[in-house]
């Protein structure tokens, strides 16, 4: 485990702009990198697309003035200690602020590595309770931190207490463990959860860049699949790592060959810190118009931003949809540039059909 600069550069030949980094100011996010991650990066290239995703550098310290600890206004829909409740289907338990490693675009290091621990026996009951009072709930995130850096007894305990409240709601793991830590996933545990089978599990990954999906990140994720466990990824977009169309594509297609659908490519979120790893919106829907040409509809990501304060996900794509170029005849350009039209069913079924 490398978690400290010192130790940092005993593995690589650190940047001018990685050495400026303090990593014994207090306010700065801790350095964390699995020996797994680690041995993924290519020492030689100060530009290595796994580097950025986990070694800080000085410009980290630079905060803008819209930026935020809290970009997506979590704390204001906190309904107990542990438990979001920002989308009214679905809620997000703060199971622990332990992380097995800490990107450095990390939008919620208000919380991780903040030494409050794995939630209290209380915390989750509490939880529970209001799940169980709030029954358009219908799907629970079980995140973090990360919440496979769980012993597999405290994960049982948690998973069971809600289910004793709740047995209908669809659970869905987050962790980035597959890639960081792949070990982690044993047969055993996956057992341990697929026992409780009242409702669907999904488990929601985190894979960035193709060279993530090591053998054993794959083996991980299929121990799951083959349990009859879906497993959706989350990429976030970001620059110098995939901000690429042959990056992208190569990524998307290597999850969907792996069992993995590719669910959303997030715009990176306006956390304190992170502007040198966000790309430009625009540059963003060059690259989703590109990868609408290049992929299938099941290899196909939704680009998206979860807008600030809370605004929720929406979806950021390029406008196909030209306008009504007259009553009822609708006109489309595709990816290619081409326009095509539609046409509405006519409203009296005796009415000619248009040519």
């Amino acid at each position: 485990m490398i978690d400290t600069k010192e130790k940092l550069a005993s593995r690589l030949t650190l940047t001018q702009e990685e050495e400026a980094f303090d990593d014994r100011d207090s306010t700065a996010f801790p350095i964390k990198i699995p020996s797994h991650f680690m041995a993924l990066i290519n020492a030689d290239d100060p530009t290595d697309a796994l580097r950025r995703q986990v070694v800080p550098t000085v410009y980290e310290m630079e905060r803008e003035a819209w930026e935020s600890l809290d970009p997506l206004s979590e704390v204001a829909h906190t309904k107990s200690s542990r438990l979001i409740h920002r989308y009214a289907s679905r809620a997000a338990f703060l199971t622990t602020d332990v992380c097995a490693i800490h990107c450095r675009h990390c939008f919620r290091r208000r919380f991780t590595s903040t030494a409050q621990g794995a939630a209290s026996r209380e915390e989750i009951d509490d939880a529970a309770r209001y799940l169980a009072d709030h029954r358009e709930i219908t799907e629970l995130l079980l995140t973090g931190g990360d919440v496979l850096t769980l012993s597999d007894e405290a994960l049982e305990e948690m998973i069971g207490a809600f289910r004793a409240r709740r047995a209908d709601l669809v659970i869905r793991i987050c962790t980035r463990m597959p890639a960081a830590h792949p070990a982690r996933i044993t047969n055993a545990l996956v057992e341990m959860i697929k026992g409780f089978d009242s409702a669907p599990f999904y488990l929601m990954v985190q894979f960035n860049h193709p060279r993530e999906l090591s053998a054993e990140a794959i083996k991980a994720v299929a121990r799951f699949v083959d349990h009859g466990i879906p497993a959706m990824n989350q990429t976030v977009l970001l620059r110098g790592v995939n901000d690429d169309a042959d990056v992208l594509q190569e990524l998307c297609n290597a999850l969907v060959f792996n069992r993995i659908k590719p669910y959303y490519l997030f715009q990176g979120d306006l956390v304190e810190g992170t502007a040198h790893l966000r790309v430009p919106i625009g540059r963003g829907l060059e690259l989703e118009a590109e990868l609408r040409r290049r992929l299938s509809g099941l290899a196909m990501p939704t680009y998206a931003v979860d807008l600030p304060e809370g605004g929720g996900k929406v979806p950021l794509t390029t406008h196909y949809l030209r306008g009504e170029v007259q009553p009822g005849v609708w006109e489309f350009e595709n990816p290619d540039g081409e326009r095509r039209r539609y046409w509405d069913p006519p409203t009296d079924r005796s009415s000619s059909t248009p040519r």
